[in-house]
Protein backbone atom coordinates (compact mmCIF):
# COMPACT_ATOMS: atom_id res chain seq x y z
CA UNK A 1 0.00 0.00 0.00
CA UNK A 2 2.74 1.87 0.55
CA UNK A 3 4.62 1.88 -2.64
CA UNK A 4 1.18 2.50 -4.09
CA UNK A 5 0.70 5.43 -2.29
CA UNK A 6 4.05 6.67 -3.05
CA UNK A 7 4.03 6.41 -6.72
CA UNK A 8 0.30 7.50 -6.49
CA UNK A 9 1.26 11.25 -5.00
CA UNK A 10 4.32 11.15 -7.34
CA UNK A 11 1.99 11.37 -10.35
CA UNK A 12 -0.98 13.43 -8.57
CA UNK A 13 -2.85 13.50 -5.58
CA UNK A 14 -3.82 10.46 -3.33
CA UNK A 15 -7.38 10.24 -2.05
CA UNK A 16 -8.73 8.00 0.94
CA UNK A 17 -12.00 7.05 1.64
CA UNK A 18 -11.67 5.40 4.79
CA UNK A 19 -14.73 3.04 5.82
CA UNK A 20 -15.19 -0.08 7.98
CA UNK A 21 -17.64 -1.43 4.57
CA UNK A 22 -20.93 -2.88 4.21
CA UNK A 23 -21.16 -0.01 1.86
CA UNK A 24 -24.47 2.07 1.13
CA UNK A 25 -25.09 5.12 -1.38
CA UNK A 26 -23.08 7.43 1.49
CA UNK A 27 -19.90 5.38 1.16
CA UNK A 28 -20.65 5.82 -2.56
CA UNK A 29 -21.20 9.47 -2.47
CA UNK A 30 -17.39 9.64 -1.22
CA UNK A 31 -15.67 7.36 -3.41
CA UNK A 32 -17.31 9.23 -6.11
CA UNK A 33 -16.01 12.48 -4.67
CA UNK A 34 -12.71 10.92 -4.30
CA UNK A 35 -12.57 9.96 -7.73
CA UNK A 36 -13.87 13.10 -9.39
CA UNK A 37 -11.01 14.81 -7.32
CA UNK A 38 -7.60 12.50 -6.94
CA UNK A 39 -5.63 10.87 -9.52
CA UNK A 40 -5.63 7.53 -7.25
CA UNK A 41 -8.42 6.89 -5.29
CA UNK A 42 -8.04 4.73 -2.45
CA UNK A 43 -10.68 2.97 0.12
CA UNK A 44 -9.64 1.45 3.30
CA UNK A 45 -11.91 -1.33 4.67
CA UNK A 46 -10.89 -2.01 8.31
CA UNK A 47 -13.42 -2.85 10.85
CA UNK A 48 -11.39 -1.06 13.53
CA UNK A 49 -11.65 -2.78 17.14
CA UNK A 50 -10.16 -0.64 18.95
CA UNK A 51 -13.31 1.98 18.37
CA UNK A 52 -15.80 -0.35 19.74
CA UNK A 53 -16.56 -0.40 23.85
CA UNK A 54 -17.33 -3.68 25.54
CA UNK A 55 -21.09 -4.71 25.32
CA UNK A 56 -21.20 -3.06 21.44
CA UNK A 57 -21.18 -4.51 17.95
CA UNK A 58 -17.96 -5.26 16.98
CA UNK A 59 -18.80 -9.50 16.39
CA UNK A 60 -22.11 -8.40 14.46
CA UNK A 61 -20.95 -5.39 12.14
CA UNK A 62 -22.97 -6.42 8.72
CA UNK A 63 -19.80 -7.40 6.39
CA UNK A 64 -20.18 -8.39 2.94
CA UNK A 65 -16.81 -8.03 0.86
CA UNK A 66 -17.36 -9.49 -2.15
CA UNK A 67 -20.67 -7.15 -2.76
CA UNK A 68 -18.66 -4.51 -0.80
CA UNK A 69 -15.17 -4.50 -3.88
CA UNK A 70 -17.69 -5.04 -6.71
CA UNK A 71 -19.28 -1.84 -5.83
CA UNK A 72 -16.18 -0.08 -5.18
CA UNK A 73 -15.03 -1.15 -8.88
CA UNK A 74 -18.00 -0.30 -10.47
CA UNK A 75 -17.11 3.52 -8.80
CA UNK A 76 -13.85 3.20 -10.61
CA UNK A 77 -11.66 2.75 -7.01
CA UNK A 78 -8.16 2.00 -8.03
CA UNK A 79 -7.39 0.61 -4.43
CA UNK A 80 -9.38 -1.44 -1.86
CA UNK A 81 -6.96 -1.68 1.25
CA UNK A 82 -8.66 -4.58 3.20
CA UNK A 83 -6.02 -5.14 6.20
CA UNK A 84 -6.46 -7.92 8.84
CA UNK A 85 -6.32 -6.86 12.25
CA UNK A 86 -3.17 -8.32 13.18
CA UNK A 87 -1.34 -6.18 10.33
CA UNK A 88 -2.65 -3.15 11.65
CA UNK A 89 -2.06 -3.55 15.33
CA UNK A 90 1.05 -5.23 17.05
CA UNK A 91 -0.40 -7.67 19.98
CA UNK A 92 1.44 -5.30 21.77
CA UNK A 93 0.15 -2.27 20.56
CA UNK A 94 0.73 0.38 23.33
CA UNK A 95 0.05 3.43 21.22
CA UNK A 96 -2.98 5.64 21.06
CA UNK A 97 -3.95 9.28 19.52
CA UNK A 98 -6.42 10.92 22.67
CA UNK A 99 -8.15 14.13 20.93
CA UNK A 100 -9.63 16.29 24.08
CA UNK A 101 -11.68 18.19 24.38
CA UNK A 102 -13.79 17.93 21.17
CA UNK A 103 -14.28 14.65 21.98
CA UNK A 104 -15.70 14.97 25.29
CA UNK A 105 -19.23 15.50 24.77
CA UNK A 106 -22.30 13.78 22.31
CA UNK A 107 -21.07 10.31 21.37
CA UNK A 108 -17.99 10.82 23.69
CA UNK A 109 -19.80 10.84 26.21
CA UNK A 110 -21.56 7.27 26.17
CA UNK A 111 -18.86 5.77 23.99
CA UNK A 112 -15.46 6.27 26.04
CA UNK A 113 -13.17 4.43 24.09
CA UNK A 114 -14.76 5.11 20.94
CA UNK A 115 -12.99 8.45 19.23
CA UNK A 116 -9.82 7.49 20.47
CA UNK A 117 -10.14 4.30 18.62
CA UNK A 118 -10.95 6.29 15.63
CA UNK A 119 -8.11 8.84 15.72
CA UNK A 120 -5.76 5.87 16.12
CA UNK A 121 -6.67 4.27 13.31
CA UNK A 122 -6.91 6.89 11.22
CA UNK A 123 -3.35 7.89 11.69
CA UNK A 124 -2.21 4.73 11.10
CA UNK A 125 -4.05 5.33 7.68
CA UNK A 126 -2.80 8.44 6.74
CA UNK A 127 0.86 6.78 7.80
CA UNK A 128 0.04 3.73 5.48
CA UNK A 129 -2.02 5.24 2.82
CA UNK A 130 -0.46 8.82 1.99
CA UNK A 131 -2.79 10.62 1.40
CA UNK A 132 -3.09 14.17 0.46
CA UNK A 133 -6.96 14.40 0.86
CA UNK A 134 -9.80 12.37 2.97
CA UNK A 135 -13.31 12.53 2.45
CA UNK A 136 -15.57 11.98 5.83
CA UNK A 137 -19.37 11.94 5.82
CA UNK A 138 -21.23 14.67 8.24
CA UNK A 139 -23.34 12.26 9.41
CA UNK A 140 -20.59 11.68 11.92
CA UNK A 141 -20.04 15.04 12.35
CA UNK A 142 -18.03 14.79 15.42
CA UNK A 143 -15.53 12.30 14.25
CA UNK A 144 -15.09 14.72 11.19
CA UNK A 145 -14.60 17.81 14.04
CA UNK A 146 -11.90 15.13 15.48
CA UNK A 147 -10.19 13.94 12.74
CA UNK A 148 -9.71 18.15 11.65
CA UNK A 149 -8.24 18.89 14.91
CA UNK A 150 -5.76 15.63 15.06
CA UNK A 151 -4.83 16.66 11.16
CA UNK A 152 -4.11 20.44 12.40
CA UNK A 153 -2.69 19.39 16.10
CA UNK A 154 -0.35 16.65 14.68
CA UNK A 155 0.80 18.43 11.41
CA UNK A 156 -0.54 15.83 8.92
CA UNK A 157 -0.27 17.01 5.40
CA UNK A 158 -3.71 16.06 4.78
CA UNK A 159 -7.22 18.34 4.03
CA UNK A 160 -10.24 16.67 5.05
CA UNK A 161 -12.90 16.78 2.58
CA UNK A 162 -16.46 17.28 4.50
CA UNK A 163 -18.82 15.55 2.17
CA UNK A 164 -22.92 15.67 2.79
CA UNK A 165 -25.19 13.22 4.60
CA UNK A 166 -26.80 10.93 2.42
CA UNK A 167 -30.44 10.26 3.10
CA UNK A 168 -33.31 7.57 2.30
CA UNK A 169 -35.99 8.96 0.84
CA UNK A 170 -37.64 9.39 4.23
CA UNK A 171 -34.77 11.49 5.88
CA UNK A 172 -33.31 8.90 7.55
CA UNK A 173 -29.62 8.98 7.54
CA UNK A 174 -27.48 6.23 5.49
CA UNK A 175 -26.12 3.99 8.18
CA UNK A 176 -24.54 0.60 7.75
CA UNK A 177 -26.49 0.05 11.16
CA UNK A 178 -30.22 0.67 9.81
CA UNK A 179 -29.84 -3.31 8.86
CA UNK A 180 -30.26 -3.66 12.10
CA UNK A 181 -33.92 -2.45 12.47
CA UNK A 182 -36.85 -4.37 12.28
CA UNK A 183 -39.69 -3.26 9.75
CA UNK A 184 -41.49 -1.81 12.36
CA UNK A 185 -38.26 0.30 14.18
CA UNK A 186 -37.41 1.36 10.40
CA UNK A 187 -40.62 3.34 10.09
CA UNK A 188 -39.61 5.01 13.38
CA UNK A 189 -36.84 6.22 12.45
CA UNK A 190 -37.71 9.09 10.10
CA UNK A 191 -38.61 10.80 14.00
CA UNK A 192 -34.91 11.78 14.09
CA UNK A 193 -34.76 13.54 11.02
CA UNK A 194 -38.39 15.44 11.78
CA UNK A 195 -37.51 16.59 15.21
CA UNK A 196 -34.35 18.14 14.07
CA UNK A 197 -35.64 19.82 11.21
CA UNK A 198 -38.98 21.05 13.82
CA UNK A 199 -35.79 22.12 15.99
CA UNK A 200 -34.40 24.08 13.24
CA UNK A 201 -37.35 25.83 12.37
CA UNK A 202 -37.67 26.78 15.72
CA UNK A 203 -33.97 28.67 15.94
CA UNK A 204 -34.92 30.24 12.00
CA UNK A 205 -37.99 31.72 13.70
CA UNK A 206 -36.06 33.27 16.47
CA UNK A 207 -35.29 31.03 19.51
CA UNK A 208 -32.00 31.51 20.67
CA UNK A 209 -32.61 29.54 23.96
CA UNK A 210 -29.97 26.52 23.40
CA UNK A 211 -31.89 24.87 26.51
CA UNK A 212 -35.49 25.10 25.09
CA UNK A 213 -34.42 23.92 21.95
CA UNK A 214 -32.45 21.03 23.37
CA UNK A 215 -35.65 20.93 25.27
CA UNK A 216 -38.08 20.55 22.13
CA UNK A 217 -35.54 18.03 20.20
CA UNK A 218 -35.74 15.58 23.46
CA UNK A 219 -39.97 15.86 23.47
CA UNK A 220 -40.44 15.43 19.83
CA UNK A 221 -38.09 12.59 19.72
CA UNK A 222 -40.07 10.65 22.73
CA UNK A 223 -43.33 11.04 20.58
CA UNK A 224 -42.17 8.07 19.10
CA UNK A 225 -42.44 4.88 21.28
CA UNK A 226 -40.00 2.84 20.32
CA UNK A 227 -37.05 6.10 19.84
CA UNK A 228 -34.48 6.02 23.57
CA UNK A 229 -32.94 9.20 23.27
CA UNK A 230 -29.22 8.63 24.39
CA UNK A 231 -28.86 12.13 23.89
CA UNK A 232 -30.39 15.43 22.09
CA UNK A 233 -28.06 18.57 22.39
CA UNK A 234 -27.01 22.08 21.06
CA UNK A 235 -23.63 22.78 20.94
CA UNK A 236 -20.89 25.00 18.92
CA UNK A 237 -20.74 24.05 15.35
CA UNK A 238 -16.85 24.07 15.62
CA UNK A 239 -15.45 23.54 19.02
CA UNK A 240 -18.96 21.15 19.78
CA UNK A 241 -19.28 23.35 23.36
CA UNK A 242 -22.52 23.53 24.79
CA UNK A 243 -24.69 26.00 23.74
CA UNK A 244 -26.67 28.67 26.40
CA UNK A 245 -27.42 30.86 23.69
CA UNK A 246 -27.54 30.29 20.13
CA UNK A 247 -25.15 32.48 17.93
CA UNK A 248 -23.90 32.43 14.32
CA UNK A 249 -24.21 28.02 13.71
CA UNK A 250 -25.03 25.26 16.04
CA UNK A 251 -25.14 21.77 15.73
CA UNK A 252 -28.34 20.21 16.68
CA UNK A 253 -27.01 16.69 17.14
CA UNK A 254 -29.04 13.03 18.40
CA UNK A 255 -28.37 9.79 19.42
CA UNK A 256 -31.23 7.47 19.93
CA UNK A 257 -31.51 3.98 20.23
CA UNK A 258 -34.13 1.98 18.29
CA UNK A 259 -34.22 -1.38 18.59
CA UNK A 260 -30.34 -3.35 18.58
CA UNK A 261 -29.55 0.30 16.51
CA UNK A 262 -27.70 3.43 17.69
CA UNK A 263 -28.63 6.09 15.36
CA UNK A 264 -27.11 9.55 14.95
CA UNK A 265 -28.01 12.61 13.02
CA UNK A 266 -27.23 16.00 13.51
CA UNK A 267 -28.25 19.64 11.82
CA UNK A 268 -26.05 22.77 11.62
CA UNK A 269 -28.25 26.16 11.65
CA UNK A 270 -26.79 29.62 10.86
CA UNK A 271 -27.96 32.48 12.38
CA UNK A 272 -27.32 36.66 11.44
CA UNK A 273 -26.45 36.66 15.34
Amino acid sequence: MRAEAAAGRAGGIVGLVPTMGFFHEGHLSLMRAARAECGLAVVSLFVNPTQFGPGEDLAAYPKDFDRDCALAAAEGIDIMFAPEPGEVYASDHATFVNVERITAGLCGASRPVHFRGVATVVAKLFNICRPRRAYFGLKDYQQARAIETMIRDLNFDVDLVRCPIVREPDGVAMSSRNTYLSPEERRAAPVLRRSLVAAGQGIERGERDAGAVARQLCHAIETEPLARVDYAEVVDADSLAPLTRIGRAALLAVAVQIGRARLIDNLVVETAS
